[in-house]
C-alpha cells in the first residue's frame, strides 16, 4: 500500500508532467497558427480581380541582387498599371548580417505610415552600403540598430524617430519580421530576388528579371485574358 508520501510525490510528478505537456502544446499550437494578416507589402492598392496579373517579390534591403531587380519591376509596374498587382516579401538572408534589423525596420515604419514603406526599401538599395558586412563589422547590434534607426527616420522624417526607435522594443515587430521570413521558407524561397507570378515561381531565382524579361512574361498573359473576353 503506497504511503500518504508516496502519494503525494506521484500527484506532484503527474501535476508538473500535465502542465509541461499542456504549456508545449499550447505553444505548438500558437506557433501553428497563421498572422492575422497577409503577409506582405502592397505596392499600389488598388481593385483586384480575376484578371489581375500578382507579383509576389521576394527581397532583402540589403541584397545588392534585390536592388538591382527594383528598377525595372517599377518600370513594368508603371507600364502594366492597375493590370498588375505587387507585393513585396522581406526575407533577410542570414549571410547579411544587418537584413533582419533593416527589415524591421521596414515593419515598423509600414505600421506607423503605409505610405512611407517603399520610399524607406528604396533608400536602403540606394545607401545599401553602409549596411553592408565590412562596413559594420566592428559595430555592435546596439550601435547598428541606432544607426539604422536614424537612417529610417531621415528618410520619413525626423519626428517618427522616437517612434522608430521603440519600435525595437516592440515584441510585435519583431514577430512580423520573423512571419515573413517563415512565410518565405514555407513557399520554398531561399534567394533574393526570387518572383512569383500569379502563383507560379519564375526561373533564375536570385537573379534580377530586366523590363524586358518582365514583359516577356506577363504580356502573354494579359493577351491570354483578351482573348477570353
Amino acid at each position: 500500500m503506497a504511503t500518504p508520501r508516496t502519494l503525494s510525490f506521484l500527484f506532484l510528478f503527474f501535476f508538473f508532467f500535465f502542465v509541461v505537456v499542456v504549456v508545449f502544446a499550447s505553444g505548438a499550437i500558437a506557433q501553428s497558427l497563421p498572422p492575422p494578416r497577409q503577409d506582405g507589402f502592397v505596392y499600389t492598392d488598388h481593385r483586384v480581380d480575376s484578371d489581375t496579373v500578382v507579383v509576389e517579390a521576394f527581397l532583402d534591403p540589403v541584397c545588392p541582387d534585390s536592388r538591382d531587380s527594383w528598377p525595372p519591376l517599377k518600370q513594368a509596374l508603371q507600364y502594366y498599371g492597375p493590370r498588375v498587382w505587387l507585393v513585396v516579401h522581406l526575407l533577410p538572408l542570414p549571410y547579411h548580417d544587418n537584413a533582419y534589423v533593416a527589415s524591421r525596420a521596414l515593419h515598423i515604419v509600414n505600421a506607423l505610415n503605409t505610405s512611407a514603406t517603399f520610399h524607406l526599401l528604396e533608400m536602403f538599395f540606394k545607401q545599401q552600403e553602409r549596411f553592408y558586412n565590412d562596413q559594420t563589422k566592428n559595430m555592435s547590434r546596439a550601435a547598428v540598430v541606432n544607426s539604422i534607426v536614424k537612417f529610417a527616420a531621415q528618410v520619413v522624417g525626423n519626428s517618427y524617430y522616437s517612434s522608430i526607435a521603440s519600435g525595437f522594443n516592440d515584441r510585435l515587430t519583431d514577430l512580423k519580421t520573423r512571419v515573413s521570413f517563415k512565410y518565405s521558407t514555407s513557399k520554398g524561397v531561399y534567394a533574393t530576388p526570387s518572383f512569383f507570378l500569379n502563383g507560379f515561381l519564375l526561373p533564375d531565382a536570385g537573379s534580377p528579371i530586366d523590363y524586358n524579361g518582365w514583359r516577356s512574361f506577363i504580356d502573354p498573359l494579359i493577351a491570354a485574358q483578351g482573348q477570353r473576353r
